[in-house]
């Protein structure tokens, strides 16, 4: 009958870190998965003047960013903007798409206060018309 192996502390202590270096990764690996973002591309626009393209939604953090399309033409029309219409029906006027210069607002993060977007509008603050408009599959939260 032999003894048992002896086991340093120096090995004591690899086997320590090795456990605890698992254990970082698996919880980063989890914390990751559970942080990414959701994002979600909607119908196509229709409208008048705003009738291609789509938006692609993220949300990241609580936080809701909206992207137009590289398809989606910005009517050439005097004044038009960004408008959210929430699942309650609250409608939200935000930015216009051109700003000055040759400069565009094709994405725009939402203010905190829109808790959800269940339909994008393209507004013509001049004329104080729906130009085009898109949904999501489900609202974005």
């Amino acid at each position: 009958m032999g003894s048992a192996p002896c086991i340093t502390s120096e090995e004591k202590m690899r086997r320590m870190l090795a456990a605890l270096a698992m254990l970082v990764t698996l919880v980063g690996m989890t914390t990751a998965a559970t942080y990414a973002p959701k994002t979600w591309t909607s119908k196509p626009f229709t409208g008048v003047k705003a009738n291609t393209g789509t938006v692609m939604a993220t949300v990241e953090g609580g936080t809701i960013t909206l992207k137009v399309s590289d398809d989606f033409v910005i009517p050439d029309t005097p004044a038009p903007s960004w408008q959210i219409i929430d699942s309650k029906g609250n409608t939200y006027l935000l930015n216009q798409f051109r700003i000055k210069g040759d400069k565009t607002n094709r994405q725009i993060t939402l203010p905190s206060y829109i808790k959800d977007v269940a339909k994008v509008q393209v507004w013509c603050s001049f004329a104080e018309v729906v130009l085009g408009e898109t949904t999501f599959d489900t609202v974005i939260k």
